[in-house]
């Protein structure tokens, strides 16, 4: 079980020490070893923590695949990448002709392109971290992540895009709390530290499989809309926005100092649109209003015409634990 969970092939487990957290509804993964000598392509998974990440609900995008793909539809566009649940599984089971991932957030694109390009130097600065902080006992386990997330911040500002960036992005993701970004109005990452007593900081094996999926990747620091001339009718999208906030407290999703308002979600709406006239194979996911109003139809509305399924997921974003919770979220598909 350790070995299925290290490879990523039961999702949504959590990693607590030597331990790992297995949901109650997790599947049955299935036989790899048919996988493992007939198919040429190694199992890559996220190399991030990454809140509101899809791995919960990767089997029901799974299902909602496009048929032919990998073999008619042949290109894979992600234009809010995150942290590439989804991508990593295209990476590891189809053969695409082209790839192309963007997102607004520099210092993540800039790490995606450091794994890819230069992940032997990365990887020595993320085991002297991991070793650092290891080795450290609570009380300095909190100087070392204070002191780490104010130097990547000095580094932001300075805009020097050296490894020790995506480096101090990795760590900073791994110890903080939940896999949280956030910034302040500055553009200052300030997530507090979290309390994790053996975090895996420098995946070395993965770190080295993921170098070499995103070999030829197209890897964009840019808005969403800029993929719309990458995408054509032969083209599957999966499109993962900041997602609309069922209350106040939830408000996460604002990773940016812009935010994703109403104004926003209708304006990728119209986007999805623009994508669907082109042919493409479009699936959409986003939180669901109706968990806290069950009269708001602002997402069945906006997509009335399109596919939209409910599924489930459990979801916790702040610091009280019972807050943990089986909640719906939206897929939406052209298709």
């Amino acid at each position: 079980v350790s070995v299925l969970c290290l490879e990523g092939r039961i999702y949504g487990v959590e990693r607590v020490g030597n331990m790992w957290l297995i949901p109650k509804d997790a599947k049955k993964p299935e036989d790899a070893r048919t996988f493992r000598f007939e198919n040429q392509y190694s199992l890559v998974k996220p190399f991030l923590k990454w809140a509101g990440g899809k791995a919960q609900i990767l089997n029901d995008i799974r299902a909602k695949y496009p048929k032919g793909l990998g073999k008619t539809i042949k290109k894979y566009a992600e234009p809010f990448v995150g942290g590439g649940a989804v991508l990593f599984d295209i990476l590891s089971n189809y053969e695409m002709d082209e790839i192309y991932i963007s997102d607004i957030n520099e210092e993540l694109i800039f790490t995606y392109k450091t794994i890819r390009d230069n992940p032997d130097e990365l990887i020595l600065l993320l085991d002297k971290f991991e070793k650092e902080y290891i080795n450290a006992d609570e009380a300095e386990r909190q100087e070392i992540y204070y002191s780490k997330r104010e130097k990547f911040n000095n580094i932001k500002l300075q805009s020097l895009w050296n490894t020790e960036l995506a480096a101090l992005f990795i760590f900073l993701n791994k110890t903080c709390f939940n896999g949280l970004y956030r910034v302040n109005r500055k553009g200052e990452f300030n997530v507090p530290q979290g309390r994790y007593k053996n975090p895996l900081i420098c995946d070395r094996s993965n770190l080295k499989i993921v170098s070499d999926k995103l070999k030829g990747v197209n890897i964009v620091c840019a808005d969403y809309r800029k993929s719309i001339d990458f995408i054509e009718d032969d083209t599957f999208v999966y499109i993962d926005p900041p997602y609309r906030p069922l209350n106040a407290s939830s408000n996460f999703t604002a990773y940016s100092q812009e935010g994703f308002d109403d104004n926003a979600q209708i304006e990728l709406a119209d986007f999805i649109d623009r994508l669907n006239a082109k042919g493409a194979k479009i699936i959409a996911s986003n939180s669901d209003p109706k968990n806290v109003n069950p009269n708001d139809d602002f997402f069945d509305e906006l997509y009335k015409r399109h596919n939209l399924k409910r599924i489930y997921a459990s979801r916790m974003i702040n610091s009280v634990g019972n807050s943990r919770g089986k909640i719906s979220e939206l897929l939406i598909s052209n298709y």
